[in-house]
């Protein structure tokens, strides 16, 4: 089977320096795909090679068997209408209702008349937990809820593939919990693949099919496979150690 996503000696460089090099891993349809690592190894810049931000220093990205890394820029339109994107500040706009950011990208396919967005935007809505706040402003509603009204827009347009990058930072466990659950349960109903940046323990094992650790002492994957699996067998040190940190102060400034 071919795979969702596959990454070949892919290096990241910002001019002459290396992020990360010989990145090689494949992401399978409808998994939830973790990318993690210690503060500035590179998993938000993983994510911008991944949907094109980014270009690679070295290697390429193929959605499938098509080389996104090597396509045009009609090619390159085609494939990111495929992904829904969720920045890690949630990136809504502050001037527009909940409704409005989400009715956004709505409008401007051209493909909806204006009941058909209003009827897609409130189901969006009802899909994160957020029944009937399409007309609240982002500064009107807690940090939980502006990360799942953020997930809300990155699926408005039904996408294939799912980037959250780092959909859980800045939240207490329990509206943590509550988005992990949410991400699981997209994933189950609308059968999306998923890709998140994430360096929270507690996310990693509960919500992560297969997780690539970034190695900031080789500057290259430390190991790649299911959490749980990594936490016990890993041969890499570095791994264990991120994997076992626990509920620690060290933990927490990671």
């Amino acid at each position: 089977m071919t795979a969702k996503i596959t990454v070949r000696d892919l290096t990241m460089a910002y001019g002459d320096l290396v992020v990360m090099h010989d990145l090689n891993f494949e992401i399978q349809d409808k998994d939830i795909f973790v990318i993690m690592g210690g503060s500035g190894c590179g998993k938000s810049t993983l994510l911008r090679h991944l949907i094109g931000l980014q270009e690679p220093a070295k290697g390429s990205i193929f959605y499938g068997e098509e080389d996104f890394t090597a396509s045009n820029p009609d090619e390159r339109s085609a494939f990111i209408r495929r992904f829904g994107v969720m920045y890690q500040s949630g990136a809504l706009w502050s001037s527009l209702t909940l409704g409005e950011n989400i009715s956004m990208p709505l409008e401007e396919s051209g493909k909806m008349n204006a009941a058909s967005v209003r009827d897609l935007v409130a189901y969006k809505l009802a899909l994160v937990g957020l029944s009937g706040f399409e007309d609240f402003y982002p500064a009107q509603i807690s940090g939980g809820m502006k990360k799942r009204a953020a997930i809300a827009r990155a699926m408005a347009l039904d996408p294939d593939i799912l980037f959250l990058d780092e959909p859980s930072s800045g939240l207490d466990p329990l509206s943590s919990r509550r988005l992990d659950d949410l991400i699981l349960g997209l994933r189950d109903s609308q059968g999306s693949t998923i890709v998140i940046v994430t360096h929270e323990l507690a996310s990693i094992f509960s919500i992560g099919t297969k997780a690539l650790f970034l190695d900031t002492a080789t500057k290259t994957q430390g190991a790649i496979g299911p959490p749980c699996e990594l936490r016990e067998h890993s041969e890499n040190p570095a791994v264990r150690r991120f994997l076992n940190r626990g509920d620690t102060p060290e933990s927490k400034s990671s």
